[in-house]
């Protein structure tokens, strides 16, 4: 169809181009037009095809997915850029739709809802799955934690002791500990390795392969 909704997909899993590629096939109004294996790619594709839509995975190798966002809506203000995840966390989501994503999808329900979301971004509107919603609901009184609270986060989910973590940021042990109660009070965390663990799961921290 020469009026078909031109088609960008970006991710590093060669299996999970194929599988979207392989859904979209089944869609007479749909056209792949190119694919990307990590956001450096993803930029490059877009300036050579300009997609009406991408479909850009969050977690990549070299340029990650809301950086590569970032520099596209840069260049492209009208990009129309669905953000793919695993993750679930509210953070992550609040950031993606900050920079100017579209809609936020889970990779476990594509086949239920990409089809669905790429037309009705392709008409203008925002979307978010249900899971999301349900994640920025469930968190949108929160106290958020502070740049400094965030950066002890980090160091606590890399194993590091109260003593190491004054040591790497130049502050007193005292000043961590400070951190700590105010990390596990804000996030309801029983102690500091379920502080971590939601840390991860809410987008606050990302994983270090």
């Amino acid at each position: 169809m020469t009026d078909a909704i031109r088609i960008l997909t970006v991710d590093d899993h060669p299996l999970f181009r194929g599988g979207i590629a392989a859904l979209l096939a089944t869609q007479p109004d749909m056209n792949l037009v190119a694919e990307a294996s990590n956001g450096r790619e993803a930029i490059q594709q877009f300036r050579a095809h300009r997609p009406d839509i991408t479909l850009m995975d969050l977690q990549m190798p070299d340029v990650n997915g809301l950086d590569a966002l970032v520099a596209i809506r840069g260049e492209f203000p009208d990009a129309r850029i669905i953000m793919l995840t695993t993750y679930t966390g509210d953070v992550q989501v609040l950031r993606a739709m900050k920079v100017g994503a579209r809609a936020y999808l889970l990779k476990n329900l594509l086949d239920k809802e990409l089809v669905q979301t790429i037309r009705a971004v392709h008409a203008g509107k925002k979307t978010l799955s249900a899971e999301a919603s349900f994640e920025l609901a469930e968190h949108a009184a929160d106290e958020e934690l502070t740049a400094a609270e965030v950066e002890v986060l980090r160091l606590i989910a890399a194993g590091n002791a109260n003593k190491e973590i004054a040591a790497q940021l130049s502050i007193t042990e005292e000043t961590v500990k400070g951190r700590v109660k105010n990390i596990l009070s804000k996030l309801g965390a029983n102690d500091r390795t379920h502080a971590a663990m939601i840390g991860v799961k809410r987008g606050i921290i990302e994983i270090l392969n």
